[in-house]
């Protein structure tokens, strides 16, 4: 909250700062204007003045500039002609500056309350994105945690990256998700999955089972909204045990993960790849769990699509593994702070599509 006020203060600031510029214009233009030949008429250049006011100023600061130009253009009128109070020339170029200033005041009027709406619809749509996606706690058993969700800047678009965690008797269950689609209804979507996976991730069951039932939840959640269209959603399911090294994981068309240890760089790929979640009765998919070793002090970073497809300057995608090999950060959250940093450098500090980066310590084998 204390930078969005220092930022509001500096934006004001700049916008006073800039409200010189139209009125050095118009006392220019007044005194050239006036001392220059009965031939010349330099006053229709005041429209200027109100003209490029709304770039840095709202309505007031419009309305007064285009009062003073006015002033100015009377001021100019009695000058150049002090046997009559204004000539008929005059009186257009006054009439013609009140209705520019007019115009450019309901221009800015019209443009405030836009940006309102579109303020409250952008509050509104990071409400509803924390709302399905909470802070994921720093902690799980012997497990370190850190999270990511960096939000395209584009409009209040909405997108349906997910994920979750939750505790077991014996370990921790993760879900990092990336549904296809924007706006409110990925958001649904994600909700549903997340929900679904809230419900059944606590309980015993096999890994294969739990996907299955994801799987069916977001077929059912299809159907009962009535979407006819393919609605999938490719994730990668992960059961973590408290106690062992193995890690269980099963992949439903998600990017692999990578595991950093001691220096050194491990893409981990699933033995067996199934569809996207929602396409299983489409494939009559049997989900077939695949693991990997996760030795204490070892970082499993997991991420969607956004990552890895976030495009630079010039079009290339962002070479993650390229980027991160080396690399000798110990904790999940130094790990993901620079590589948030690094992925908005290459994109500019934009990124196009929202991201998701999840990043988990074993502390103890």
């Amino acid at each position: 909250m204390s930078q969005l006020v220092a930022a509001l203060r500096r934006r004001v600031r700049g916008g006073r700062a800039w409200v010189a510029v139209p009125v050095v214009w118009i006392a220019a233009v007044s005194v050239v204007d006036v001392l220059a030949p009965p031939d010349i008429h330099l006053g229709p250049l005041l429209v200027a003045a109100p003209a490029v006011t709304p770039m840095f100023g709202g309505p007031w600061t419009v309305g007064l500039v285009a009062g003073l130009a006015v002033l100015a253009q009377t001021a100019i009128g009695v000058a150049r002609d002090p046997d009559e109070l204004l000539s008929a020339n005059h009186e257009a170029q006054i009439l013609a500056l009140v209705l520019v200033g007019a115009s450019l005041v309901i221009f800015c009027v019209v443009r405030e309350r836009r940006a309102g709406e579109l303020r409250q619809v952008r509050y509104v749509a990071d409400a509803a994105q924390r709302v399905v996606l909470p802070p994921m706690p720093g902690r799980l058993g012997p497990l370190r945690v850190a999270s990511r969700y960096l939000a395209a800047e584009a409009e209040a678009r909405i997108g349906g990256d997910l994920y979750g965690a939750v505790r077991t008797d014996s370990g921790t269950r993760l879900i990092v998700g990336d549904v296809r689609g924007k706006g409110m209804g990925a958001v649904e979507d994600a909700a549903l999955l997340l929900g679904a996976f809230r419900v059944a991730a606590p309980y015993p069951s096999r890994l294969d089972e739990l996907v299955a039932y994801l799987d069916r939840s977001v077929r059912r959640g299809r159907h009962d909204q009535g979407i006819h269209a393919e609605t999938f959603i490719t994730a990668v399911v992960l059961d973590i045990p408290d106690e062992g090294r193995d890690v269980e994981m099963i992949s439903c068309g998600h990017p692999p993960l990578v595991v950093m240890h001691a220096g050194r760089l491990r893409v981990v790929e699933t033995a067996h790849p199934a569809p996207p979640l929602g396409l299983g009765e489409l494939t009559q998919q049997r989900y077939v769990a695949s693991s990997f070793p996760l030795a204490a002090g070892g970082l499993l970073l997991m991420y969607t699509d956004g990552v890895t497809e976030a495009r630079g300057s010039t079009g290339d995608f962002y070479p993650l593994l390229e980027r991160i090999a080396g690399w000798t950060d110990t904790s999940p959250e130094a790990l993901l702070s620079r590589l948030e940093g690094d992925l908005l450098r290459h994109v500019g500090g934009r990124l196009d599509d929202d991201a998701v980066m999840i990043a988990v310590k074993r502390e103890t084998a």
